[in-house]
């Protein structure tokens, strides 16, 4: 009766519309893995699993060769590079604005930094393009090539940089004070107290940040289609032309195979393999963070 009498009357249709985007966005997903498994599905009739995970050649579109390994190499080979660049500068930054900085600087450095993050993909692929290679790589690695992997990895990292440096800065924040005054108290320097006493104590936080890094690197696909290539390779030389799973995708989109064919059905089994390495990588961050997940009372 309580509930009843303290009820506004626009309470139920709130519910309705709340209860109906939970609706759109599950039947999304699940329209999304239905036409992802039902394509794959049609293009593992004409190419064996087998041969698709397990071989070393990808060539669709001329010689119909579906091994995808070099895919997911290129793939792992710039989202790794990107983590290495975007994890130590993000938390750097975290720990500057949070532990270093007052409030007020703060509140305009953050904003200026999560900028990075609205800026067009395709604008850090031309950055990548006219900057980032011959500037950088191939001032310091005459041979690479004008497009290669190590390009995509750099850019890439800027772009995440935002993310990880914003996630981190919240987590840090989170820290009960309590915990910083007992570290004074002892007589630690404001370095010790950020990362003997604050970082230990928002592992979760810090793990999440970079798992959503993770994710937003694996998925890029402009940016690293103008810097990296579309060449497919299973190397770990980041300075050769390299092709990703989203480069791929792009590439066929792009017309380049005619619709119905099993070049074009490969797209689908690509996408699947994407989801389920994304799928896999949030199932393995969630058991990190129950791991790892601190609660202060």
């Amino acid at each position: 009766m309580g509930s009843a009498l303290g009820q506004k009357p626009w309470e139920p249709l709130i519910r309705l519309f709340l209860l109906a985007c939970a609706v759109v966005s599950i039947a999304t997903t699940a329209g999304i893995i239905l036409v992802l498994v039902t394509e794959a599905a049609t293009f593992f009739r004409e190419v064996s699993p087998l041969e698709f995970f397990f071989t070393t050649s990808w060539d669709p579109l001329l010689r119909n060769e579906f091994g995808v390994l070099p895919l997911i190499c290129g793939t792992l080979l710039v989202a790794g590079g990107a983590l290495l660049i975007a994890v130590p500068m993000g938390l750097g930054t975290a720990i500057l604005m949070s532990e270093y900085l007052p409030n007020w600087m703060r509140q305009i450095a953050k904003p200026i930094l999560e900028i990075l993050a609205g800026i067009p993909t395709v604008v850090y692929g031309y950055f990548a393009l006219v900057f980032i290679t011959p500037q950088i790589i191939q001032r310091l690695f005459p041979s690479a090539a004008p497009f290669n992997g190590a390009s995509a990895a750099i850019v890439v990292g800027i772009m995440i940089i935002p993310t990880i440096a914003s996630l981190c800065d919240d987590s840090f924040r989170a820290v009960p004070n309590r915990l910083r005054e007992a570290g004074y108290a002892l007589a630690a320097t404001r370095l010790e107290v950020s990362t003997r006493i604050v970082l230990p104590a928002s592992t979760s936080g810090v793990i999440a940040a970079c798992l959503l890094g993770l994710g937003r690197a694996i998925g890029e696909t402009m940016a690293v289609s103008m810097a990296a290539g579309i060449t497919p390779k299973l190397t770990l030389n980041p300075l050769v032309p390299i092709q990703t799973m989203t480069s791929f995708i792009v590439q066929v989109r792009g017309g380049d195979a005619a619709q119905g064919t099993t070049a074009y059905r490969a797209l689908f089994a690509v996408g699947l393999t994407l989801f389920a390495i994304t799928l896999i990588t949030n199932l393995v961050s969630h058991r990190v963070l129950r791991r790892f997940r601190e609660v202060y009372e």
